[in-house]
């Protein structure tokens, strides 16, 4: 039975590992009942402001770069609700992102990326008398898609500040080919979100393509630029398109499931979460956007930095809940015709 498991874990098992492991806390702590919907603890680390309420947002491993800022940004909502002071904490709690060395100063992979959200530090809130550290669970209750949450969507926009090395490449990038051309964004998910359980299902090169063909012969657009982690995607698309695609170069692309399982470069998991906010960040400002749902599509529409982008959906619906039919239903419906519950 143990062999069987432990095979299961090796083939179903999509969750990348963290590289740092995080620490154990044993300090005094009672459990607390939080706006009559989940429990978590309290903490007395120290005597330090004790007229205050710290809430610690922690998510460990946690999972990819959007899903972790919808996860922050359902607890900032708590935190707003109930006059706590909310802190990201990925540092104490390390991500899947997290390098064992410090990124730009830092050891905390929420401030690779964007500021945190307290004046505090980090030192200073774990020698404080109330800490409220947040269990790690997406509750039920929590919003799963940011862009469909008009009180996630106003803390986006009003409390999330995106670090400058960040704004700087994306500013230096959408001056220099997005300025007075007509752009389509793609968004096209493929490696480990084909077989991924009770996700939705991604677009098949085909319908991407008949999708942006059809755009480029109709409303005169300049450039496609496209974000996709599979290199077979990004060489079959460059290849239909020649000039008129582009993409970053550097960015990582694999056709397996293996981003965060090797380590190809200095600071990978760093750059993974550095590439594709600048990438969703010049989605948003496209003036057509393909896309299957995704936290990624889902961030592109909600910080909506081009208020009229018109936005295409390509809908295949979800994959199994069944860790079994999950791994080859995408794949399945991707070469049958409709008649016979193709895509």
């Amino acid at each position: 039975m143990n062999i069987i498991r432990e095979l299961e874990k090796k083939i179903f098992t999509q969750n990348p590992r963290p590289l740092v492991k995080r620490k154990e806390n044993f300090f005094e702590k009672r459990k607390i009942l939080i706006n009559k919907k989940f429990y978590t603890y309290n903490y007395s680390f120290g005597k330090l402001n004790p007229d205050k309420t710290f809430y610690v947002i922690r998510r460990s491993p946690g999972a990819g770069l959007f899903s972790n800022l919808t996860y922050v940004l359902n607890h900032l909502k708590v935190a707003k609700e109930n006059n706590f002071i909310p802190f990201i904490d990925m540092e104490e709690y390390p991500t899947i992102y997290n390098e064992k060395n410090k990124i730009r100063n830092t050891l905390n992979a929420w401030e690779y990326y964007f500021e945190n959200t307290s004046k505090f530090t980090l030192n200073e809130i774990y020698k404080s008398k109330n800490v409220i550290i947040t269990e790690n669970i997406f509750y039920n209750f929590f919003s799963k898609w940011m862009d469909q949450d008009e009180d996630l969507i106003k803390i986006l926009k009003e409390e999330i500040k995106f670090k400058k090395n960040i704004l700087r490449t994306y500013n230096f990038i959408k001056k220099k080919i997005f300025k007075n051309k007509k752009i389509l964004g793609i968004h096209f998910r493929g490696t480990s979100y084909k077989t991924s359980p009770g996700h939705p299902m991604p677009a098949t090169k085909k319908q991407v393509f008949n999708l942006a063909k059809k755009f480029l012969e109709n409303d005169k657009i300049d450039y496609i630029f496209l974000s996709t982690e599979e290199e077979n995607y990004k060489n079959f698309l460059s290849n239909k398109f020649r000039e008129k695609i582009f993409y970053f170069k550097s960015s990582h692309r694999s056709n397996k499931n293996d981003a965060f399982e090797s380590y190809p470069r200095r600071c990978h998991r760093y750059k993974l979460g550095r590439e594709i906010l600048i990438e969703s960040l010049l989605l948003s400002c496209s003036d057509y956007f393909i896309f299957t749902d995704s936290n990624v599509s889902s961030f592109v529409k909600a910080i909506k930095i081009k208020p009229d982008q018109k936005i295409y959906k390509i809908d295949n619906g979800y994959n199994s809940l069944n860790k079994f039919i999950c791994m080859w239903l995408w794949y399945y419906k991707s070469i049958m015709p409709r008649f016979l519950g193709g895509f």
